[in-house]
């Protein structure tokens, strides 16, 4: 396919200036893909990302350890109220024994004592094991605690370099977008809505015929091919035959 290279609203431009123009414009558009994938895919928003995780994960578990402290308190506290009123109850059942007369009335006051002696043992076996446990969550909750400033530390300085970045890559693409509107200008419309049609297409739409090679697909055009695109009028730019794009000779 042949497509002129000018029109009724171009300039005096000539037609390898045009084509040069169109080089310019690919160029351009290809340092703008190349920065906006840049940018999406950034080191510094993978290490933003990464301390956003630590930071949520150091919250979860210092959330889950205060809880297990909590939880412990409050079963350690709860073993002590009723150890005291098995302490009661058995301080009780003590002074009736002193004034039982009858054996079995004293057996079976002294098998109640000797119950409430297991249940006093065992709640005491039950609030060192949670004291233990409490002990334990406390002194992982500090060393936590020790790494907070130092880990909101890393975020914050992250968050700052990731925005550096991207301001540099945003105020470069605005830049080569003002680029891009003065060359469009100098550009006939109807060959900039066909390298439009083109580059939605194939991404890259226009390419320099290097000796018989497209620049653009890296495919060496057939002798045949390669007169018929040199004989092309010096007023249109021809399509590679292999790929589509728009050649400059």
């Amino acid at each position: 396919m042949l497509f002129p290279v000018s029109d009724n609203e171009t300039s005096n431009a000539s037609p390898e200036s045009t084509g040069q123009l169109l080089l310019q414009l690919q160029g351009i558009d290809t340092a703008s893909d190349q920065a906006r994938h840049r940018k999406s895919n950034l080191e510094e928003r993978d290490k933003l990302n990464a301390l956003a995780k630590s930071v949520i994960e150091w919250e979860r578990r210092c959330n889950e350890l205060a809880g297990q402290i909590a939880s412990a308190e409050q079963l350690v506290a709860a073993a002590e109220h009723q150890s005291q009123e098995i302490d009661a109850k058995r301080d009780r059942l003590r002074k009736q024994m002193k004034t039982v007369i009858a054996p079995r009335e004293a057996e079976a006051l002294q098998h109640e004592i000797e119950t409430l002696d297991e249940q006093r043992s065992a709640l005491d076996e039950e609030a060192l094991v949670k004291m233990d446990e409490q002990s334990s969550a406390e002194s992982e909750l500090s060393s936590l605690k020790d790494r907070e400033s130092e880990l909101r530390a890393q975020a914050t300085a992250a968050t700052s370099a990731l925005a550096e970045v991207e301001s540099s890559i945003d105020a470069g693409l605005l830049d080569l977008a003002s680029t891009r509107e003065q060359l469009i200008a100098s550009l006939p419309s109807a060959l900039v809505h066909r390298y439009e049609q083109v580059r939605a297409k194939l991404g890259v739409a226009a390419a320099m015929l290097t000796g018989s090679k497209c620049e653009g697909c890296h495919l060496d055009l057939s002798p045949a091919e390669v007169d018929e695109v040199r004989r092309a009028p010096a007023d249109v730019l021809p399509d590679c035959p292999q790929c589509g794009r728009l050649l400059v000779r």
